[in-house]
């Protein structure tokens, strides 16, 4: 059952390249694009046979790996389409899979929740540019807000 979702960025250029592709279930480009990783969400119900999509170090089962392709730093920032498009695709992921936008989360919210596993210290999503917004806790609730924007307007139909 899939229970969560996980916000990542890939911390590398500003498209998805094969190791990128093998990590998450879905990544978008600087434009907004939408690639689909090797894996689908419904490899990760059960990560005990190997085939699945490892983005959350001790956290992978039960949850889908979203990541926009960009780090932070000056050359590859996020940007608000990237953004816009994986908050949207968050959404929709929410209501095909049966997932609360409250269960969204950045890899740095879910390494600080669980500090004995290797997310622990992982500082994904924590820095917005285009925004003016840094920290995790800040971008978290951030991003989960435009989730539930997207969520709220797609189950209105709207």
């Amino acid at each position: 059952m899939l229970k969560a979702i996980i916000l990542h960025w890939t911390a590398g250029g500003y498209f998805p390249n094969t190791i990128d592709l093998r990590a998450y279930h879905f990544l978008v480009d600087k434009n907004g694009k939408t690639y689909n990783g090797f894996y689908i969400p419904k490899d990760n119900e059960n990560c005990t046979d190997g085939n699945y999509a490892a983005h959350t170090g001790g956290g992978n089962t039960g949850r889908i790996g979203i990541a926009i392709c960009c780090r932070k730093d000056l050359k590859t920032p996020p940007t608000q389409k990237q953004v816009e498009a994986m908050c949207k695709l968050a959404a929709q992921c929410c209501i095909k899979y049966g997932i609360l936008p409250q269960n969204v989360q950045t890899h740095a919210e879910f390494g600080l929740e669980h500090p004995k596993t290797s997310s622990a210290g992982k500082i994904d999503i924590n820095s917005l540019p285009y925004a003016n917004l840094s920290g995790i806790k800040t971008c978290g609730d951030y991003l989960r807000n435009k989730v539930n924007w997207y969520y709220l307007k797609e189950k209105n139909g709207k």
